[in-house]
């Protein structure tokens, strides 16, 4: 009985073993430690088209708008802003002309999230930019500023704005005046959240009848299921009922909703695009920037469930290289919620 049961541990631990070196095995073919690092070290005067694009001459002033709560009301779990959704539309602006000023409800050094599995060059030059650190360290208290020279105010994302953006006097004045004074508002991600309490001329709430996006109940509720219990409310369900035009890309995929004057963008993967977006709002071609191989990666994605496997590859071929690993977190977000089709058919787009 004895020896029957040692046979049977030998083989389930050799299929264990084998069925573990079949997965590294698998995992290697994806080539992911072939894939292009982001540059720790990277400056302002790395970033060529920075370099290349940014006018003598400035053309205004863009307000952005980042989150002081560093935790949620409970204390046990972080907040604060997202430093990619501010870095990446901070270069695109002063590569279009456009002077940035950082604010923030408290004042002073904001709290960041930064991952660094999401961090690009651009990410890391904004880190080792002196210019702007200084800045951030000694970010404008929003009571304290005046709105008037300002031709477009941005608010940045990260959970921190759910809490001290909507309900806040000095959020919604400045986002108004903003408005009515014929200038652009543009959001990203949890951003939106400052639009939810501000009001057009004609005193409704500045989304109801408008188009416009942020992070989608879908997405909120697949990283917290409960979501609707930590957080005041979802960022979708609120503009819904304030009478927005909301819409939404499936999960992290990037996706930016223009009406007028009014730009937001439905993740931390929308970033370049709604910064771009909001300088074509003011009047200004965006300067010409070198795609990253995050945003290929979004496209190809976008195509796949708008179009199928074969749309996604041919946009991948339009670029040089795409980020394999987002490409496979959505596999795998397509796995958990038993998507085993989509799930099979990102591996497959991974591979290239």
């Amino acid at each position: 009985m004895f020896k029957k049961f040692l046979r049977a541990a030998a083989w389930l631990a050799a299929t264990l073993v084998l069925l573990a070196s079949a997965g590294y095995l698998y995992f290697l073919s994806f080539g992911l430690e072939q894939q292009p690092r982001a540059n720790p070290q990277a400056r302002p005067a790395d970033i060529a088209w920075l370099a290349t694009t940014t006018p003598a001459a400035p053309r205004g002033r863009v307000l952005a708008v980042v989150s002081s709560a560093a935790h949620f009301p409970d204390g046990r779990k972080k907040a604060g802003y997202e430093l990619t959704e501010l870095a990446r539309a901070y270069y695109v602006f002063l590569a279009n002309g456009f002077e940035v000023d950082i604010a923030s409800p408290a004042g002073g050094r904001p709290p960041e999230r930064i991952d660094t599995e999401d961090m690009g060059d651009a990410d890391y030059a904004f880190l080792n930019d002196l210019r702007a650190q200084r800045k951030l360290d000694a970010t404008l208290r929003l009571a304290e500023v005046d709105p008037t020279p300002y031709a477009a105010v941005y608010f940045v994302g990260g959970k921190g704005a759910m809490f001290d953006f909507p309900g806040n006097a000095d959020v919604a004045r400045i986002a108004s005046a903003i408005a009515a004074h014929g200038g652009v508002v543009g959001a990203v991600c949890h951003g939106p959240a400052a639009l939810l309490d501000a009001r057009g001329a004609d005193g409704r709430s500045l989304v109801a009848g408008r188009r416009m996006t942020g992070f989608s109940n879908d997405e909120e509720l697949f990283l917290m299921k409960d979501a609707r219990q930590r957080l005041p409310f979802l960022l979708e369900d609120r503009a819904r009922q304030l009478g927005a035009r909301f819409t939404a890309a499936p999960k992290y995929v990037g996706h930016v909703v223009v009406d007028g004057k009014l730009v937001t963008g439905q993740n931390p993967w929308s970033t370049w695009a709604t910064a771009e977006a909001m300088v074509a709002a003011l009047g200004v071609s965006p300067a010409a920037r070198p795609e990253t191989a995050e945003e290929r990666s979004t496209l190809a994605l976008a195509a796949y469930y708008n179009y199928g496997l074969e749309a996604a590859r041919a946009e991948l071929r339009q670029g040089k290289g795409f980020d394999k690993m987002l490409v496979l977190m959505h596999a795998v977000v397509a796995g958990m919620q038993g998507r085993v089709a989509d799930a099979f058919q990102l591996q497959r787009l991974a591979k290239g």
